[in-house]
């Protein structure tokens, strides 16, 4: 029986994908647990507009994302760090600081999106991979000076 799933459905298909499944499985299970509707024409046309609808969402999103590369990429952060006897540091620059710096500068980015493998414990500058979607990450330039 060809079905059309309307939510994504472990080890079967995506929402809108048709899918040949057992009569009793789709009668029993998916269609009254609203997972999937039998597969006429008028729900294969349903389920395309929602594929192309989610499509464009995607791409929208993603685009934004490449925007934002665009400015975070120009935007350069500088941030202190205090040091001691023999220029050693007390703390570190870690990621909810630099997303801070970001949100402060008119950059919305939530700290998980920054990529920092270890805090950074030393004065230079640094490459700060963030990222904004699953196919765009972007690179911050990090000034870290003496306080």
């Amino acid at each position: 029986m060809d079905i059309v799933l309307l939510q994504d459905v472990e080890r079967l298909g995506a929402q809108g994908a048709v899918v040949a499944v057992k009569p009793g499985f789709a009668r029993n299970y998916l269609i009254p647990s609203g997972l999937a509707a039998p597969a006429t024409v008028q729900q294969l046309k349903v389920a395309q507009e929602a594929t192309r609808q989610r499509t464009q969402k995607v791409q929208r999103v993603k685009d934004q994302a490449d925007a934002l590369k665009r400015t975070l990429e120009q935007h350069e952060l500088t941030l202190t760090l205090s040091l001691g006897e023999g220029d050693k540091a007390f703390g570190a620059i870690t990621a909810h600081e630099i997303a801070e710096a970001l949100s402060r500068a008119g950059h919305a980015v939530e700290k998980h999106a920054v990529q920092l493998e270890q805090p950074i414990k030393g004065l230079g500058i640094y490459e700060v991979p963030i990222r904004l979607h699953a196919d765009v990450t972007a690179t911050v330039k990090v000034w870290v000076v003496k306080a």
